[in-house]
């Protein structure tokens, strides 16, 4: 019986790498480029290695590293990448209905290695038949170590990346999300709404509003707008 069990996880964790490995690709593009601009603000090859192996999250060591400074204001750098991450309240509360059976040493695992990257495909997954452990994990245990690998490659190979234009690495991080997006579509008139709130949110609190106020305020607009066709979808049904 164990071992049967032991073969369904393997089974679907190489479905979930199978599953995240196009993306990871170009993870692994703006890994080596976050590594390379990391050494122009003076990190370590091995200082780059321990922040992105213990933060893992791309999007706030990117906005973290624009601020960076010497000395090093930790207080501003925290708070900045406290910020940037608080989206992950919104894909935590999202996921938290399909990993409720879950043991608490997997969930505390799942929300560490939890991206935007896999809580997509992680969500698709569940919406298609369930999410199993093995297949949570298994996107992680590919992407987890690229990111942490990239990184200080990138360091290594130092001024020769910082140039994104050249290598096309100032796209891989805009291909990754347009890609997640088309995965989260259903249909017009159910996907654009969110969309729309959550890119006008964003650019009104740019421009208006220092820091990184604005992925939080694009993530609320669109849960919203979101929740509120929940609501009449839900109302027409209870009419009907």
């Amino acid at each position: 019986m164990k071992t049967h069990t032991k073969s369904l996880v393997l089974a679907d964790a190489r479905l979930g790498a199978l599953a995240i490995a196009p993306l990871v690709i170009s993870v692994a593009a703006y890994g080596l480029l976050w590594g390379a601009l990391a050494a122009e603000k003076g990190l370590t090859t091995l200082e780059t290695f321990l922040m992105s192996a213990i933060v893992f999250a791309g999007g706030s060591q990117f906005v973290v590293l624009d601020i960076w400074s010497t000395p090093v204001a930790v207080w501003t750098l925290g708070a900045t990448a406290f910020l940037v991450n608080l989206r992950h309240v919104l894909m935590g509360a999202a996921l938290a209905p399909h990993i409720q059976s879950w043991s608490t040493k997997r969930t505390y695992g799942a929300l560490f290695f939890m991206t935007d990257e896999n809580w997509a495909l992680a969500m698709r997954r569940a919406k298609d038949g369930g999410l199993s452990v093995g297949y949570y994990f298994g996107m992680a245990a590919l992407l987890y170590p690229t990111w942490v690998l990239a990184t200080p490659l990138g360091n290594m190979l130092g001024a020769g990346l910082t140039d994104a234009k050249t290598w096309g690495l100032d796209f891989a991080f805009a291909a990754v999300f347009l890609v997640l997006i088309t995965g989260f579509w259903h249909s017009p008139r159910r996907s654009i709404p969110p969309w729309v709130a959550s890119a006008a949110a964003a650019l009104l609190t740019y421009q208006l509003v220092p820091g990184a106020w604005y992925i939080l305020a694009g993530g609320i607009a669109g849960t919203f707008v979101g929740y509120l066709q929940g609501q009449g979808a839900a109302d027409c049904e209870i009419q009907a």
